[in-house]
């Protein structure tokens, strides 16, 4: 599924620029509508894409929106789950028009449980979309099960601004892993009791609000490093 899901500023105010999200495992983009949604009341635009990892035409989807001049920027990719992979090669590949970058949920191995209970739960804290994922017909069960081939992970590469987003009870992609990944290069912001999608967590408020600060702190100076910290 590779349409695009678009949620814009409202109606009298001037927007403040685009975030295009990368899906992870099994997702689509409509799984991002309450993030999309309260992104977009902050007047960003938001346009939220599949799982390239399932259809590489995401990523061509992708090039196209950061080329649209149509589209205010900065503009700044978001990726969770192997999303994040995908866009973190984008923006290491020096794709035009990536102004900064956000990974949510970095994979760092595969995951093995089995059922579809054990995943949903890994997956999110939060019963609202714990239910949305049960009743979505064009959400893909089963495929946190597996680890397709991804591009490397080249943060050292990376030459725009990134915010790094983890839940400390991620099972998926257990912290630990997680933070020896950005060892060195990148420090995420960890939320306590935060599971593998931050996005679409029990502490959702909290994650969108921490992409706003960083939104405008980059409007306001794109040079300007992130200080990550802790976050309950």
């Amino acid at each position: 599924m590779s349409s695009s899901f678009s949620w814009d500023e409202p109606d009298g105010l001037a927007a403040r620029g685009t975030l295009i999200v990368l899906a992870g495992r099994g997702e689509h983009g409509g799984v991002y509508e309450r993030f999309g949604r309260r992104l977009a009341f902050d007047a960003y635009r938001v346009r939220a894409l599949g799982d390239a990892s399932a259809d590489p035409a995401v990523l061509d989807e992708a090039a196209k929106l950061l080329a649209d001049e149509s589209l205010p920027g900065p503009k700044v990719l978001v990726g969770s789950d192997t999303g994040a992979l995908h866009a973190a090669r984008l923006a290491a590949e020096r794709t035009p028009g990536v102004d900064a970058l956000i990974l949510v949920g970095l994979p760092t191995s595969p995951w093995t449980s089995g059922s579809w209970e054990a995943e949903v739960e890994a997956r999110t804290g939060c019963p609202t979309h714990q239910g949305r994922l049960a009743n979505d017909p064009n959400f893909r069960r089963g495929t946190l099960g597996s680890l397709p081939e991804l591009p490397e992970l080249h943060l050292d590469r990376l030459q725009v601004p990134v915010l790094a987003l983890h839940g400390k009870d991620d099972t998926v992609s257990p912290v630990e892993k997680a933070l020896a990944a950005y060892a060195g290069v990148r420090t995420p912001v960890l939320f306590n009791g935060g599971r593998h999608d931050v996005l679409n967590d029990a502490l959702h408020r909290t994650a969108a609000a921490t992409v706003v600060l960083f939104l405008e702190r980059l409007r306001l100076s794109p040079a300007l490093p992130l200080i990550a910290e802790e976050r309950a």
